[in-house]
């Protein structure tokens, strides 16, 4: 498929550069980064924790602390490195000011949310997903649940996979080449999920051509970041059925299989079918017709 842009930066150069940053290589750049992505992360392992047993004794709610902890891990990381050899590096990730707008985190939240709910709509229609009855509860509350974990697991995964990363390749390789293999990485970091197929871990790896695109186009990781929530959310919060294999609750009611696995996903969820990759293929199209493609 053809992928937006093929340009060095996400934004225009910075004026004058970083005397340092312009000294060290990029691979000794990437070094420094997962050392210091890796002392945030046993920093915030330290904190978190406590912090969290705490809070769920007072108020009786339990925090995701694997993904908070990676997640400070890696805005401590991503800042340690900005400071050390990439002055603009928020620019450079898109994670400035200037991609911190409504249009990117609506639009990017519309995409994510629209490219796996109307093929997953789609499947209800002809009768392969299928909702079922569950055991009464409150459906509300399991969705801000939902959201208090997905919120933060997308962002340690974006972080990881198109943050200084993805940058770093880009500088070197151009766009294409970055956003495919940070989206191969991605698709592997889901290989020890419950139920890894071939298939799945592949439309993980679309997923991640996806977001990439949404990165590229619109100028903004915050917009790669609330389609990757939005995307997760309409699969565990609305239709309560899998996300990469896992469930989250499912108060009142649940979506299940009920048709060819490669079309709806088995049991790794609606997004390992190929109604989902139909979906993410015609999201990418809508951007590149739109037009939205950064600045070489």
């Amino acid at each position: 498929m053809s992928l937006p842009g093929n340009g060095h930066h996400l934004a225009s150069p910075p004026v004058g550069g970083a005397a340092m940053g312009g000294r060290v290589s990029p691979a000794w750049k990437f070094a420094i980064f997962m050392l210091a992505c890796s002392v945030g992360y046993l920093g915030s392992r330290a904190v978190v924790p406590p912090a969290a047993a705490w809070v769920e004794a007072v108020t009786g709610a339990r925090l995701p602390t694997f993904v908070i902890t990676w997640s400070i891990g890696m805005l401590i990381g991503h800042w340690w490195t900005f400071r050390v050899v990439e002055p603009d590096g928020w620019r450079l990730v898109a994670l400035d000011r200037s991609a911190f707008t409504p249009r990117a985190v609506l639009g990017g939240a519309a995409l994510g949310g629209a490219a796996v709910g109307v093929p997953s709509l789609a499947l209800l229609s002809v009768g392969w997903l299928r909702v079922e009855a569950m055991p009464p509860g409150d459906v509300w509350q399991s969705a801000l649940l939902s959201l208090g974990l997905l919120i933060p697991a997308a962002l340690w995964e974006e972080l990881m996979t198109r943050g200084y990363a993805l940058a770093l390749l880009r500088e070197q390789f151009g766009a294409r080449v970055a956003i495919v293999v940070t989206s191969v990485v991605f698709g592997l970091m889901h290989l020890e999920n419950t139920g890894a197929t071939f298939q799945s871990i592949a439309l993980v790896t679309l997923a991640g051509v996806f977001l990439g695109s949404i990165l590229v186009a619109m100028r903004s990781l915050y917009a790669a970041w609330s389609a990757h929530v939005a995307w997760n959310f309409v699969m565990a919060g609305v239709m309560h059925t899998s996300v990469s294999g896992a469930g989250l609750g499912a108060p009142s009611y649940r979506t299940v299989d009920a048709g060819p696995d490669w079309a709806t996903g088995g049991a790794w969820g609606p997004e390992a079918g190929l109604f989902a990759a139909a979906g993410m293929l015609l999201a990418v199209y809508f951007l590149l017709r739109r037009g939205q493609r950064p600045r070489s």
